[in-house]
């Protein structure tokens, strides 16, 4: 049984679903089962977001429909969190509602970026990959990050947050890159939901405090 940080180093990376596909659009499935092939598709979870330099990542973002996310995120109070959650519930938020406006972008939608107002914090308790009860918060962008993954999970993505304007300057751009890349070109600033600070696995390890 590997610990919390091991995870972050034991997977393969996989192919990141693009906009477009099925999956993304769909509210995944609660885990029923834990075990180990629970236990490798976190590693390779977090096998993906790293190599996609990514801070977090949803379980259908690489093709699988179900209510997982893995994260390695900076947060305002302690220096990142780092960590995963089976069958997550976002926390009704009780304190003081403060609302940030922050570029944001999404490794299922790679390139472009745009301004999202959510909740400068958040918290979600679930699971872990042994069925251990686990709670997870996050500030600034690891709150935001939660955020996110939760969304993606419920079959959403930032996306549905941006006016019809933004929406359609982002998928413009989306599509340009796209086009350029089947050609040969490369997609320049293409990270996903604002960048790790360092990217290899088990850069740091999982805040206790945050991930009990």
């Amino acid at each position: 049984m590997l610990d919390s940080l091991e995870l972050t180093a034991a997977g393969t990376a996989r192919p990141i679903v693009q906009y477009g596909e099925r999956v993304l659009d769909e509210a995944c499935a609660e885990v029923t089962e834990f075990g180990s092939d629970l236990e490798q598709l976190i590693g390779d979870m977090f096998a993906s977001m790293y190599a996609a330099r990514g801070v977090g990542l949803a379980a259908n973002q690489i093709g699988v429909g179900l209510r997982v996310f893995v994260m390695d995120s900076p947060d305002d109070e302690v220096e990142r969190v780092v960590g995963h959650v089976v069958n997550p519930v976002l926390e009704p938020h009780t304190g003081e509602r403060i609302l940030v406006d922050h570029d944001e972008g999404c490794l299922s939608v790679r390139g472009p970026r745009a301004e999202v107002s959510r909740l400068r914090d958040a918290a979600v308790t679930g699971f872990d990959y042994t069925g251990a009860p686990i709670r997870i918060e996050g500030h600034g962008i690891a709150g935001r990050c939660l955020q996110h993954e939760m969304d993606h999970l419920d079959g959403k993505l930032y996306l549905s947050r941006l006016t019809v304007k933004q929406r359609n300057a982002v998928l413009e751009e989306f599509e340009a890159l796209r086009a350029a890349e089947a050609e040969g070109g490369t997609v320049a600033g293409a990270e996903g939901m604002d960048l790790a600070g360092d990217p290899s696995p088990g850069a740091a390890g999982v805040d206790e405090s945050q991930a009990s």
